[in-house]
């Protein structure tokens, strides 16, 4: 009789490896299906809408909650595990249940968390998926992100306010820090971030000096200037390890660690970003700046307009430079056509490029793969084109078709192949003999066997010959006993019937291994040859990658010069001036709004440190204040992106900083009230404000009396004019 804590060989496999797994949902696969039991399938049931069922434990007399759904659905059901913020480790089975009468070889392959992950049903077209790591050390905060995705690598270090701007910026989704800092990040940082907790030693700067150094073969940091930074290099190894802890060893499309220079961009704090919408709106049915000047045509262009708007520049001649790329393709409207047909053919060139490092690139997105590359041609000899325009010209020289391996990949891959490897019919007819040969066999096997048939039965005069199939001997000949005086020697007899006989010969039985044994033998050539053809492009990563950040910053620009083509944009002067003049400006977003024929009312804004440092703005409610303070500072924002503006003519200096305090915002399960959070909100802006930033500021003072908040406005001029 069994014991009561008695489990199934397979039940305890299950716990052995969720040992190992505790803090994810362990995807357990059972022929056809991946299993959730105990508090995983309470879990999974609730989240997927499956159905929880039990299953009583050998002896125990127990029920073990089980949920599980088909192993082809994974794409389905995965997503939504890692969108409620779960890690979700999938466990496959590792050898073929036909091949043993043991227990199953399981194991688990990879580790999907929220932050790390390469499948495109759980990423988002046009939004990196970060992961953030955060050190805390005395004196300062270390910040580094990775995209797994695509390669990307970013480090920063500094106070909490900056780490804090970042985080908005970039959204990850996912955040890691050291165990026991769980306070601190979210009393910092808030915590809306999906987190998780590193051991001690994960997070140690000599460790994460060493891992960095590992993963590029280099025997110093210094050339990624962060010689100064040790938080960021213990935040950007420490990302490293959680890569190795959650099965991401496959690292070589991570080519480089940049630095995020401060210095180049303009300051937008969390506040602004989130009182100007300009890129998630305060309520679902809210347009963004994003949603209005977003009219890239790649994943990897709408991934860098994300990061432009966050991150606008502060540089004249950067400005210029996208200014006149802008420029040329406004004024040459068959040029934008050319390149937006090459953008269509690009795919997600970016995301397919960092598949061919961790060998996860299906013959699909080869193919792809191989559009993108001759996509890149028209686009290069129209940049080449540009001989008055300098930049656009540098951007194209940048950019390589890599001839020789769009020529081999169109060359192996067939038109149209499966998604996934493995499946047959990948490799095209002509690059390999013996293949051809084998799929012959499989698919004119009939036609071969009448060939032998006809060709044996003129050669021996034997006019009944026929050939047939058992499941003793295989293929045989068949002669009536009337022919059996023809048989030729070298036959061998098989089998004696009442009116023939059966034999084989050499050929046959040859035939007859080929083709019981094609199928096998197809799928091991055709993953040898497309094995062969990924490692041969793993050598070409980083120029593609340089071609998927070039083709990224031309879809954005293109997009610029359409917005400004439809919408009558013009483009700002920019300058190093303390000036902002802009002549009839118009809120970009609400203009796009307005009903049909109803014309958006443009304003003037003037703006200098000598005659007008300060406009106050009045007027009864619904008459377009908070419109107009917005849309001087996204026409302002609009300019240093590179952007072309919605006005008659602009004058922009260049700022520093942007700070935007407009609408209410009650934090008051944080014990805060309205007007709290205005006047720490100010207070902020107040402290970090320079003479050559952008402030604007709604009703302050509306959270309290009248007398005390006109007060505090006139404080507030005078503080700000001086």
């Amino acid at each position: 009789m069994a014991k009561n804590n008695e489990v199934t060989p397979m039940m305890k496999q299950f716990r052995d490896i969720k040992a190992q797994y505790p803090d994810a949902m362990l995807l357990f696969r059972c022929g056809d299906f991946y299993e959730t039991y105990c508090e995983d399938a309470i879990k999974a049931s609730k989240i997927l809408a499956i159905t929880l069922t039990h299953r009583s434990s050998a002896g125990s007399g127990q029920a073990t909650e089980m949920a599980g759904f088909p192993f082809h659905a994974l794409d389905t059901y995965l997503p939504k595990l890692v969108r409620a913020g779960l890690r979700v480790a999938i466990c496959d089975q590792l050898e073929d249940p036909k091949m043993t009468k043991k227990l199953v070889k399981r194991g688990v392959t990879e580790l999907v968390t929220p932050g790390v992950s390469y499948s495109d049903t759980t990423l988002t077209q046009k939004e990196n998926n970060w992961v953030a790591c955060l050190h805390f050390d005395k004196h300062t905060i270390g910040l580094a992100l990775l995209d797994i995705s695509t390669g990307e690598f970013l480090a920063a270090q500094g106070e909490s306010a900056y780490i804090d701007k970042l985080l908005t910026n970039f959204a990850p989704k996912e955040v890691l820090f050291v165990r026991g800092k769980k306070n601190e990040m979210e009393q910092l940082f808030g915590n809306h971030f999906f987190t998780f907790e590193l051991e001690d030693w994960m997070l140690v700067e000599s460790t994460a000096k060493e891992r960095l150094q590992k993963l590029w073969g280099v025997s110093s940091l210094k050339g990624f200037g962060l010689d100064n930074m040790p938080a960021a290099i213990t935040a950007a190894g420490g990302i490293l390890m959680y890569l190795d802890m959650t099965q991401h060893l496959q690292t070589g499309h991570i080519q480089h660690l940049s630095r995020i220079e401060e210095e180049r961009y303009v300051w937008l704090d969390r506040f602004t970003i989130r009182n100007l919408e300009l890129i998630n709106g305060q309520t679902h049915e809210s347009k963004t700046l994003y949603d209005i000047i977003d009219r890239t045509i790649t994943p990897m262009g709408g991934r860098l307009l994300h990061r432009w708007i966050a991150f606008p520049l502060k540089e004249v001649r950067a400005i210029r430079n996208r200014q006149t790329v802008v420029e040329y393709l406004y004024r040459n409207p068959e040029h934008r056509e050319i390149i937006r047909d090459a953008l269509t053919q690009m795919g997600d060139l970016e995301r397919i490029v960092s598949k061919i490092s961790t060998g996860r690139i299906g013959p699909r997105e080869m193919v792809q793969l191989g559009r993108a590359l001759n996509a890149i041609h028209p686009i290069k000899q129209i940049c080449q084109q540009a001989k008055d325009n300098s930049f656009l010209t540098v951007i194209g020289e940048q950019l390589d078709p890599c001839h020789e391996m769009r020529a081999r990949i169109e060359k192996l891959i067939t038109n149209d192949p499966p998604a996934v490897q493995g499946r047959p019919n990948i490799i095209a007819s002509g690059v390999d003999p013996e293949l051809d040969e084998l799929r012959a066999i499989q698919s004119d096997g009939k036609k071969y066997l009448l060939q032998i048939q006809q060709r044996e039965a003129e050669q021996t005069g034997i006019q009944s010959l026929k050939i047939g199939y058992n499941n003793v001997f295989g293929y045989y000949l068949e002669v009536r006993n009337t022919y059996k005086d023809q048989v030729p020697a070298e036959w061998i007899r098989k089998q004696t019937l009442v009116s023939a006989e059966r034999y084989i010969t050499e050929e046959l039985k040859t035939y007859e291994e080929k083709i019981t044994t094609a199928e096998e033998k197809i799928q091991i050539i055709e993953n040898r040859i497309y094995l062969d053809l990924i490692l041969a492009l793993t050598e070409w990563v980083p120029q593609m990658q340089l071609n998927a950040q070039v083709i990224a910053q031309i879809d954005c620009l293109l997009g610029f010069a359409d917005i400004a083509t439809e919408y009558k944009y013009v483009c700002p002067d920019i300058n190093d001036s303390l000036v902002i003049d802009i002549k009839q400006g118009r809120h970009p977003v609400i203009e796009r709004q307005l009903p049909i024929g109803e014309q958006y009312i443009a304003n003037d804004i003037l703006l200098d440190n000598n005659g007008q440092q300060i406009i106050i703005i009045t007027g009864p409610n619904m008459a377009g204040k908070s419109a107009l303070l917005r849309q001087t500072a996204l026409i302002v924002l609009m300019a240093q992106i590179g952007c072309f503006v919605p006005a008659s003519s602009a004058r922009i200096g260049v700022v520093d900083r942007i700070f935007a305090r407009v609408g209410a915002s009650d934090e008051l399960t944080r014990g805060q009230s309205t007007f709290m959070v205005e006047m720490i909100e100010t207070a902020r802006i107040l402290n970090n404000a320079t003479p050559r930033s952008l402030v604007v500021l709604d009703e302050i003072g509306r959270g309290t009396s009248t007398y005390d908040g006109v007060s505090l406005a006139w404080a507030l001029a005078e503080f700000i004019a001086r």
